[in-house]
């Protein structure tokens, strides 16, 4: 059977809604703990403004004390040449940018038009490959927008081509406000492959919004896709997207690729147990439903310590 790639981004995704600040050293351990779990790739803070993202304001400490050569790309997203910049200041060695297939999402997240983004990112891109960067490109709203509704899938066509032209390795099609249904999964990866865009250079990031993240995952998974975005525990969504909550939980997702037979690289136990530390830092019951299981069996044979 197949591998599938799990890439996390609950220390970034997830965090940055949180009203609380995790403190630094908290979220140095918890991406620790995602390391042991067998991780290749974990997105591990922003180079946002502070003000925008006070939550990830700590981004160079927390890359200052994360272990080295330990086989795991850290990420961290980058929103123009100034975060990029940044990111190259803390020993960054992948990058990942972000913009809206939606306009009024893109004007709302940003301040720019997509057309704007675009020839910002086309820049910022350029500069991390001829720094010997990786660089992924989140493509937001491709399934659907809160603002506009539907989202015209040549939209899509056309940012993802001009960004893996301009040198992405990666185009994470994002459903941001959890809008999308298996069906229109197949139509929107169809409609790219007929544009000669790769299968191996797409990700999905599916949000659990109405209860259709591991259905829409699975339609990617049948179609083809072999990367797929998600967060421990269900944690996060989008602070601009109004009813946004809800990554795929990464146990979920694990579960199922285990159970249908394909590899991951990842103990789902360990990948658990991140969870319940991040949960209990944070002081809140966390969405995922194997992650509630998981609790859940501990706390019946008195196993948790926490």
């Amino acid at each position: 059977m197949d591998r599938v790639n799990v890439y996390e981004v609950a220390p970034r995704d997830g965090l940055q809604n949180e009203h609380e600040v995790v403190p630094t050293e908290m979220k140095v351990a918890f991406i620790e703990r995602l390391i042991a779990a067998g991780y290749t790739d974990i997105e591990v803070s922003s180079f946002v403004r502070p003000r925008w993202i006070p939550q990830l304001a700590d981004a160079s400490d927390v890359v200052a004390r994360l272990p080295r050569d330990t086989g795991v790309t850290f990420w961290a997203l980058v929103p123009n040449r100034r975060g990029l910049e940044r990111a190259l200041d803390a020993g960054m060695h992948a990058v990942a940018t972000f913009m809206s297939a939606s306009e009024t999402h893109n004007l709302k997240n940003v301040n720019r038009t997509t057309r704007e983004s675009l020839a910002g990112l086309r820049e910022v891109i350029a500069t991390a490959v001829a720094e010997g960067m990786r660089v992924r490109s989140y493509i937001s709203t491709v399934f659907g927008c809160p603002y506009e509704g539907h989202v015209d899938v040549e939209r899509t066509v056309h940012l993802a081509g001009e960004l893996l032209a301009a040198g992405a390795d990666h185009i994470s099609l994002g459903d941001t406000t959890g809008m999308a249904h298996p069906q229109q999964v197949f139509d929107v990866l169809e409609r790219l492959q007929g544009a000669g865009i790769p299968l191996d250079r797409l990700t999905l990031h599916m949000h659990d919004t109405r209860g259709t993240a591991l259905a829409n995952i699975l339609a990617g998974l049948q179609a083809g896709i072999r990367t797929f975005d998600a967060s421990v525990s269900g944690l996060g969504g989008c602070p601009y997207a109004p009813g946004a909550a809800g990554n795929a939980a990464t146990e979920d997702l694990v579960y199922m690729l285990h159970g249908m037979g394909y590899e991951t690289g990842l103990d789902l136990d360990a990948v658990c147990e991140a969870g319940l530390f991040i949960e209990d830092a944070l002081g809140r019951k966390l969405p995922g439903r194997y992650h509630q299981y998981y609790r859940g069996s501990l706390d019946r044979r008195g196993a948790r310590t926490a």
